[in-house]
């Protein structure tokens, strides 16, 4: 097992095995995945845990489509897999529930077109997700699953691999698991301003020096600028932020309802009754936590959609800035020419899905035991190579 370089710290510091900058739902999978290996694990955050993109309350856990098979779509499809039983462990250690469960989808059908494509996914999704999870193509929602779903002249698809979660409820599990940890310190309040290129120190917001034996930044749009100032890039080269609003409906909803996606709009029923419905992607955006007319639109569709809630109040509006990285997949692994330096970035809207599968990969990396394989496109490296290629901004 790889440990903390006692000598890398300051006179009279701990040093850890691992410092984390970050506590949302990567930064506290990773630390608590960290601690039950025996690391010693320093957590900062400058906010609160949560405080970014992590704190909304949508929580779908979808696959992408099953044809054009590649490594991310494996690596996604193995964590939405293993997630059930990371989340039964973590809530039997913890006794917090985390509003988990396998509740499937349905994707209602708009063109003859889209029927046909469907049809067509289905040996593609047999081959590929196996037989233990459905994928089929019917005349109507007939089922019972969101009845009268309007939007539907051509049939729906249905498959049983999706979940969803409740964001709240997990972040409080990550977080009373880690309460009980000796081996973890967690610094609310302190932001990691600096690491050094050259050796194993950091330097963060409440003016200490803390030296480690290996750093992670999964905190969100804000690990992007530190990636490329190591990598001697442009600031905003590496990924930016992609604002999403999303609303939550008191609709007294059956909890086992499947999730229902069409054309961007999400409407996802969880255990307390309540509709989380989403959302926006915004490349532009002024205030990153305003709700606005976007918003009211997406709440249009989700009532015309599902007429379960065509009445049903909004209880809640919110809004937040999702990390995406320039190779559009998610940033995973060593940071070039920055000793014992990990990314864990850009999950973007896949990020409740496989961070516990990611922070897997990454304790592998630093105790060189063997772990999942990570698909070469999430490579700090492949990443780099792209935002070199992107033209300099004036």
């Amino acid at each position: 097992m790889a440990v903390a370089d006692k000598a890398a710290s300051p006179a009279g510091q701990a040093t850890p095995d691992l410092l984390i900058a970050g506590a949302g739902v990567s930064g506290l999978w990773l630390a608590l995945k960290a601690t039950r290996a025996g690391l010693s694990v320093t957590l900062v955050e400058r906010g609160n845990p949560g405080g970014g993109a992590s704190g909304g309350f949508l929580g779908a856990l979808m696959p992408h489509s099953p044809e054009r098979w590649n490594g991310k779509k494996e690596f996604q499809f193995r964590a939405l897999v293993d997630l059930e039983d990371e989340i039964a462990r973590l809530e039997s250690e913890t006794g917090v529930p985390c509003g988990y469960r396998r509740v499937g989808r349905i994707l209602p059908l708009t063109s003859e077109r889209g029927r046909i494509t469907a049809i067509e996914r289905i040996p593609e999704a047999q081959a590929n997700w196996g037989e233990v999870f459905g994928y089929t193509v019917h005349h109507t929602p007939d089922r019972g699953d969101w009845p009268n779903i309007l939007r539907a002249p051509h049939g729906v698809v249905h498959e049983t691999l999706s979940a969803r979660i409740s964001p709240p409820g997990l972040l409080e599990a990550l977080l009373t698991g880690l309460a009980v940890m000796p081996n973890f310190d967690f610094r609310l309040g302190v932001e990691l301003v600096e690491l050094s290129a050259t050796g194993k120190l950091a330097r963060l917001s409440d003016g200490s020096t803390v030296g480690f034996g290996h750093a992670a930044l999964a905190n969100g749009i804000d690990a992007f600028p530190m990636i490329a100032r190591l990598a001697g890039l442009p600031a905003h080269s590496v990924g930016g932020g992609v604002k999403g609003q999303a609303a939550l409906m008191d609709a007294g909803a059956p909890p086992d309802l499947p999730l229902v996606y069409d054309d961007g709009v999400y409407v996802i029923a969880h255990e307390n009754g309540r509709v989380a419905v989403g959302s926006t992607s915004e490349n532009r955006f002024d205030d990153p936590q305003a709700t606005d007319e976007r918003l009211d639109e997406i709440i249009k569709r989700a009532r015309k959609l599902c007429p379960l809630i065509k009445d049903a109040p909004v209880i809640r509006r919110w809004a937040g800035v999702r990390p995406r990285a320039v190779g559009r997949d998610p940033m995973l692994g060593p940071v070039p020419g920055a000793p014992g330096v990990l990314a864990m970035a850009g999950g973007f809207k896949i990020s409740f899905g496989i961070a516990h599968r990611m922070a897997y990969c990454l304790v592998a990396e630093i105790t060189g035991e063997a772990g999942p394989e990570t698909p070469q496109s999430f490579a700090v490296t492949s990443h780099l190579a792209k935002a070199a290629e992107q033209p300099a901004k004036s």
